[in-house]
């Protein structure tokens, strides 16, 4: 699959904790002494169980981290097939980590669920793991990479980075068609779809003997907790749905209005500030000109590499531009330097631009499981891919459900219940949690989901993105909830210190 078919296969679908590739459980380094004589012998270690699993040491790590997260990690076989126990099995990846030192241990562990479709839940944690801090000191956490991810039987599709320029839906579709024949000598495509995963999930519980678990889902794993807590009510404590995704949705091109409708939010930060209007003009109007002009004439730049340092040569393009403007509208942090950014280059100075291009470009590789994802999105979302006259305007158009379509029509797809789209109404306790400014899932779904949740509580983080459970003092709030189990008692008046964060004017900042 070509880079560019990844990149806009990538920001077309709900990425929850984007862009991290932890490292995953490995062997210890060899010991340097290994093999010399008067070496002493290794005793073997003892596995640790959790109900009727066996658990060894292991180490989770994230990137640009020195420190690594000790864990206990093992397999689990599951059917691919539940209708034919007897088949093929998936050795689903687990990570245990266990509750800190002293105190009482409490028995419904925590089950965190990563974004995408197609994150592996044991390579993103490590990064939300001071989140879950307090919550560890009595619960433990258990990883599942969700079949099709990670270590638990990986669908990706191969890179084809000269696979040329060629996005149409019918090189899309050509391209999908080519991973369904690599992927299917080790995997029938049609089993890896939501309603599978939450089986699997059912079957981890019971083999470590948890009568009840939480759920924590971020972005995609929002629909895996909500699917859960439907089909097995009795098993699930609590849920927190952290950017959430309704099950009432089709994914569909929700894509380009979300997008829009937060970028207005965000630009107007400079929009509305005078010095930042004076120097960077309009930034909506800005990129507007500067897509034009890329669709109608893509630029060669030179720019510097921003992980080598070196010098290349490098194609800026509209798509790639507005797949850069997703990505960044995500994170407030990023997204204060994107009208700076677009003035720049209108200006002209395109380098900076296209280095960032090719930087999320580059982190993106591997980000996801892009097999996996296409037999979720294609089986569950499918009907919902549809061009719209309204989006032709918007900084995505219909580019990505025209190309999601086509490649769902060479993909196979499993069978999906037919209540699936209905709302999740339960009394379950649930924390719903949604950004300001997300451009992927925005408070109004919070405020869909929490119409059937009569346990349930929407907190809207002012000036927040996508992901935003660790922001300001969310993480002191999730512990209070994991406690106390009741959304409805918790005080939220922490969460009025966070702030937005004001628009670059220049590379070194706001205005002062």
């Amino acid at each position: 699959m070509s880079r560019k078919t990844r990149t806009i296969l990538v920001v077309a679908v709900i990425a929850g904790v984007f862009g991290y590739r932890a490292m995953q459980h490995k062997p210890d380094a060899p010991d340097a002494a290994a093999g010399k004589a008067d070496a002493a012998p290794v005793a073997p270690v003892e596995p640790v169980k959790l109900g009727s699993i066996a658990f060894t040491p292991c180490s989770l790590s994230a990137p640009m981290s020195r420190t690594s997260l000790e864990a206990q990690c093992a397999t689990f076989e599951v059917p691919e097939d539940r209708a034919n126990p007897a088949g093929r099995k998936i050795a689903l990846n687990i990570a245990w980590l266990q509750p800190g030192d002293g105190g009482e241990k409490l028995p419904d562990p925590v089950f965190f669920l990563a974004g995408g479709p197609g994150q592996a839940a044991v390579a993103s944690y490590p990064m939300l793991d001071p989140v879950f801090k307090e919550v560890r000191k009595r619960r433990s956490v258990i990883l599942v990479d969700q079949r099709g991810t990670g270590k638990s039987n990986l669908l990706a599709c191969g890179d084809d980075d000269d696979a040329a320029t060629d996005i149409s839906p019918a090189a899309m579709r050509a391209q999908a068609a080519q991973c369904v024949e690599t992927l299917s000598k080790k995997a029938d495509l049609r089993h890896y779809t939501t309603t599978d995963a939450i089986a699997d999930l059912d079957d981890v519980r019971k083999a470590i003997g948890a009568a009840q678990i939480n759920l924590v889902g971020v972005s995609y794993g929002t629909r895996v907790a909500q699917q859960y807590a439907m089909r097995y009510p009795a098993s699930t404590r609590s849920i927190v749905l952290d950017s959430v995704v309704p099950n009432t949705l089709q994914l569909g091109n929700i894509f380009a209005r979300n997008l829009d409708d937060a970028l207005a939010l965000q630009f107007a930060l400079c929009s509305k500030d005078p010095a930042c209007k004076d120097k960077l003009g309009d930034p909506r109007a800005e990129l507007d000109v500067l897509l034009a002009k890329l669709r109608a004439q893509p630029v060669e730049v030179s720019y510097r590499d921003a992980s080598s340092g070196e010098q290349k040569q490098g194609t800026l393009r509209a798509e790639s531009v507005a797949g850069l403007v997703r990505m960044y509208a995500y994170m407030p942090l990023a997204s204060a330097l994107l009208p700076k950014l677009i003035h720049e280059a209108n200006a002209g100075r395109y380098e900076n631009l296209m280095a960032l291009v090719q930087m999320v470009a580059d982190g993106m590789k591997d980000a996801m499981a892009m097999g996996m994802q296409l037999s979720v999105v294609c089986s569950e979302d499918g009907d919902g891919m549809v061009a719209r006259t309204e989006d032709a305007g918007t900084v995505l158009g219909n580019r990505m459900s025209e190309g999601l379509a086509a490649m769902c029509e060479a993909w196979p797809k499993g069978q999906v219940p037919a209540d699936f789209h209905e709302a999740l109404s339960s009394d379950v306790p649930a924390l719903v949690l949604e950004g300001e400014f997300d451009p992927v899932t925005p408070p109004r779904y919070g405020e869909e989901v929490v119409k059937t949740l009569p346990n349930g509580r929407l907190f809207v983080l002012r000036g927040q993105g996508h992901s935003v459970l660790g922001a300001g003092c969310m993480p002191k709030l999730f512990a209070q909830f994991m406690e106390k189990n009741d959304a409805g008692a918790l005080d939220g008046s922490c969460l009025e210190k966070l702030d937005y964060v004001a628009p670059f004017t220049s590379f070194n900042g706001a205005e002062p």
